[in-house]
């Protein structure tokens, strides 16, 4: 099996790859000229170079190509219009998916978000859930995600969507910042902490990707990929102290003033082309429910995530240590 990764250079598609290369896959990764492949140097991975945002898909890209992974995504990138994330998240999948039809494709796997369900009304939420996307990014996700169930439907190319659920692992950073104010003693929890988050590990996540690559069953749906179980904001710092052996601050600090001063940092801030210190999407992490029920993966594709919570967030952790980010 050839499959095609897209974004082959980023966290989530580095650690795919390595999956795939270990199942005896033969990959190819969709990678812009100017991206860092430093992730992905060491892998056995043949490139093409697209900007998705506006390239075409030339018919050698999708040559002998058996699946697409299509995980590459304009995530919240900033200093860029509204547009771009259109133009990357619905125009350069439409794009993909027209040219693997074209070539025969037998699977399309779309990575989507959560994010789509927005906050979460009534935890945990199933793939049935409402659509609230609360950003630009979300928003084009969600287009994304409907074009691409649209064009299995009707153009009859084999496809599944999965969404993520809150990915970590060693190598990524996105949670970077909350590890190091507790470890360094400056974390201040806003709000109540009582808010419920779920997380997973991005070597389940993967399995998860190649599990809907694999079976019949995936076509057409939607599945929600990952951790066995959620916890509240409070217990995750908890144990983030415990595994770096800090002590927590037990201040809150209230939302409120919080969300003015960020609403105000944007404010002022955007206008002149200058990255808010302070964004009011960040504080939704601390105010809002996100917790999920991946009852459909299991019984339907065999999903079983492995790595606990605990486990996770050690390896984590370790992994920031070795590389001097703590």
């Amino acid at each position: 099996m050839k499959a095609l990764v897209t974004g082959a250079n980023g966290f989530t598609s580095s650690y795919l790859i390595k999956n795939l290369l270990d199942k005896g896959y033969t990959i190819k990764g969709l990678v812009r000229k100017t991206s860092n492949l430093d992730l992905i140097k060491d892998l056995n991975v043949e490139l093409a170079y697209v900007d998705l945002a506006k390239d075409e898909i030339s018919d050698e890209v999708m040559k002998d190509i058996d699946v697409v992974y299509h995980v590459g995504a304009a995530y919240r990138t900033e200093g860029v219009p509204e547009k771009y994330f259109w133009d990357v998240n619905v125009e350069g999948t439409r794009k993909l998916l027209v040219a693997a039809k074209k070539a025969g494709v037998k699977k399309f796997i779309h990575c989507s978000t959560v994010g789509v369900q927005g906050e979460i009304k009534n935890p945990p939420a199933k793939e049935t859930h409402p659509f609230n996307p609360g950003d630009y990014y979300q928003e084009s996700k969600l287009d994304g995600e409907e074009l691409a169930l649209k064009f299995f439907k009707e153009e009859g190319l084999k496809g599944t969507v999965v969404r993520p659920v809150g990915i970590y692992g060693p190598g990524d950073t996105r949670f970077l910042k909350l590890f190091k104010m507790i470890n360094n003693g400056k974390f201040k929890m806003i709000g109540n902490g009582e808010v419920l988050y779920h997380l997973t590990f991005v070597e389940d996540l993967v399995e998860g990707f190649v599990l809907a690559g694999e079976s019949e069953k995936a076509n057409n749906e939607v599945f929600t990929i990952g951790g066995d179980g959620y916890l509240t904001l409070n217990e995750l710092v908890a144990k983030i102290a415990k595994i770096l052996d800090k002590n927590v601050s037990k201040i809150k600090i209230p939302v409120w003033p919080v969300w003015t001063a960020g609403a105000l940092c944007e404010l002022i801030c955007k206008p002149l082309g200058i990255s808010p210190p302070i964004f009011r999407r960040r504080i939704e992490f601390f105010v809002k429910d996100r917790a999920f029920d991946i009852t459909k993966a299991k019984s339907l594709l065999n999903y079983n995530p492995k790595i606990n919570l605990d486990e996770g967030l050690k390896r984590t952790a370790d992994w920031y240590k070795e590389n001097n980010l703590l």
